[in-house]
């Protein structure tokens, strides 16, 4: 489903990745661990199409996106990549279910057909009585489970989360991961997962180990 192969990465003379190989499997949940400044979150971004690697291919779902132009790149993330990071990232002045339906709305989704699944997920993920919360209004892990909704709403082919628990407590932290594997089960979902978070790294189906930007572990 997503095949990366001879990923390299720089910023200046700094090497960030260093012909990275990885292939991700349809519903695989798999966690990118490794120090600080290893290359995590950059490896996270190029495959997220957020940012473009130096050399290498990128396939997601057949497709080079690497070789796309950056109007059909725009499009491939709106279509099949959900994210979700550390910060939730939600739209202050917007309710909960509109920030969920902000990515249908982009793709021209209709909006009744929007809303009614914006409302159904947030239903699942136990915020049936906040939808019309503003962020503010709600606690840590439920705009956290916003921002779940959020990668959902459009039915993305993988969601790509960089430390989604960071900034939750014990009990939240506990309750998103396995809400991510109990969403494997329900929709088929695929993760991929940066995470500090020991406990959700061994949880994962695999974990790669990135250190001074290679895969020195899978």
């Amino acid at each position: 489903m997503i095949k990366a192969q001879n990923i390299s990465k720089s910023y200046g003379d700094l090497n960030v990745l260093k012909d990275i190989n990885l292939s991700i499997h349809e519903r695989e949940i798999v966690s990118i661990v490794g120090a600080s400044g290893a290359g995590k979150t950059t490896l996270l971004q190029i495959l997220g199409t957020l940012d473009r690697a130096d050399s290498g291919s990128l396939l997601i779902d057949n497709s080079d996106v690497l070789k796309l132009n950056d109007k059909d790149l725009a499009s491939i993330r709106n279509q099949k990549i959900g994210f979700i990071f550390q910060f939730h990232q939600l739209l202050p002045e917007f309710t909960a279910l509109e920030n969920v339906c902000i990515p249908a709305y982009i793709a021209k989704s209709n909006e009744k057909e929007a809303q009614a699944r914006a409302e159904s997920l947030l239903e699942r993920l136990g915020l049936a009585d906040r939808m019309k919360h503003k962020p503010r209004q709600l606690s840590g892990g439920e705009q956290q489970r916003v921002a779940v909704a959020r990668a959902l709403i459009n039915e993305p082919s993988v969601i790509l989360a960089d430390e989604p628990s960071g900034n939750l407590d014990s009990q939240n932290a506990k309750d998103l991961h396995q809400l991510f594997f109990d969403l494997r089960e329900e929709f088929n979902q695929t993760f991929i997962i940066v995470t500090h978070n020991e406990d959700l790294a061994k949880m994962a189906d695999r974990t790669l180990t990135i250190a001074d930007g290679m895969i020195i572990e899978a």
